[in-house]
């Protein structure tokens, strides 16, 4: 077997998420889907494709019309790319693949913050590039001043940036952003920056990706399986600057030829006539994250408020049990599942992750669980 693949383990969300099963009467907020159809447009056009005999091979880098309406999206955050510059990928993690895969070699360090999305860290070790973290502030915003240490101190080729992030919620504030891009400016580095869920937040968004005058450092992987709730669907996508994309083109050419087709078309429907969906789908996930939120500081639990994506990372420091322990306890006694902090990496221990893109009735029966299962276990806490 490849001694890099034998490195690292299947993720902790997904082994989670398969625990349940096992586990009669449990709940499950474990997985990021939400729990909304795909908007009838998008439905209709996929239909119209297949009957149209849109189902052969797209061009590798997917449809033009595609890319130019992606373009024109992301215009709309300030962010300027042309076609020429995306790449329609299958889903957002083979974009990260074909990134990480075509800019990164044997050795070369990429620095990535804890907690984090886990595929970013094994992804980097399957290439077999040396991982170096750094963690985050206490409310999970960027700490600028570790990033500057370790870049002063190590020989960084790539900085994975994640805003909203995947798991704690937390997004880039308008003067981390400014600082981000002075430092990056003075720096030989190639930044990656992970915005899968820029739709869903509940704030203002800034991204470093803004920044024209950074434009030839920075790698933008995007994606619409949570914007237009198409997980099985698999589209997302890659913008970049040419000196990039010929290489992250031969890797994703080799890798998938191209992005399903009758999905891509699917897409094109949505962004022309689907974005009044995304907006009301962002105002539900608010006020469950305030749901979320009220019930956790009833409960006494530290908790930052998540500005962005649908998760909520609470901690269970003060129980002084591994997350994995109090995880795998809350499971098969209080009949409800939460994803362990440490499946975002050591930098995660104490916390778990809650995903809120599950109904009222769902939310609230959780919560109770939770309740009581803390009440019997910790009671003095």
């Amino acid at each position: 077997m490849n001694k890099q693949v034998e490195k690292i383990q299947i993720s902790g969300i997904r082994r989670f998420a398969e625990k349940v099963k096992k586990v009669e009467g449990a709940i499950s907020l474990t997985i990021g889907q939400p729990d909304f159809p795909v908007p009838i447009d998008i439905s209709e056009a996929m239909i119209q494709a297949i009957r149209d005999n849109k189902t052969v091979y797209t061009s590798n880098a997917g449809v033009d019309e595609l890319r130019e309406e992606i373009c024109n999206y992301l215009r709309t955050f300030d962010i300027e790319y042309n076609k020429d510059e995306i790449c329609i990928t299958v889903g957002g993690s083979e974009g990260l693949y074909s990134v990480l895969f075509a800019v990164m070699n044997s050795g070369d360090k990429i620095l990535i913050p804890g907690p984090a999305y886990p595929a970013y860290e094994n992804i980097s070790i399957m290439i077999g590039a040396d991982v170096v973290t750094y963690p985050l502030n206490e409310d999970f915003t960027l700490n600028l001043d570790k990033i500057r240490e370790k870049l002063e101190n190590e020989n960084i080729k790539v900085l994975m940036l994640s805003f909203p992030s995947n798991p704690t919620g937390a997004i880039l504030s308008k003067e981390q952003r400014n600082e981000l891009v002075e430092l990056i400016k003075n720096k030989n580095i190639i930044v990656i920056t992970d915005e899968m869920y820029s739709s869903i937040i509940f704030d203002d968004y800034y991204s470093v990706a803004q920044a024209k005058e950074i434009k030839d450092k920075v790698i933008y992987v995007s994606g619409f399986s949570k914007i237009f709730s198409m997980t099985g669907l698999r589209i997302g996508y890659v913008a970049c600057c040419e000196q990039y994309m010929k290489e992250i083109m031969k890797v994703h050419q080799y890798g998938v030829s191209c992005a399903p087709s009758i999905a891509q078309y699917g897409v094109l429907e949505g962004l022309k006539k689907s974005l009044n969906d995304v907006e009301n789908m962002r105002k539900t996930f608010e006020r469950r994250k305030d749901y979320c939120l009220n019930r956790l500081r009833d409960l006494n639990l530290e908790v930052a408020e998540p500005k962005g994506a649908f998760y909520i990372f609470p901690s269970i420091k003060k129980f002084n049990v591994s997350s994995e322990e109090f995880c795998e306890k809350l499971l098969n006694e209080g009949k409800l599942a939460c994803v362990p902090g440490t499946a975002f990496g050591d930098l995660g221990e104490g916390y778990m992750r809650i995903s809120y893109c599950y109904s009222d009735e769902i939310l609230k029966e959780a919560f109770d669980r939770f309740e009581r299962f803390l009440k019997l276990n910790f009671p003095n806490f």
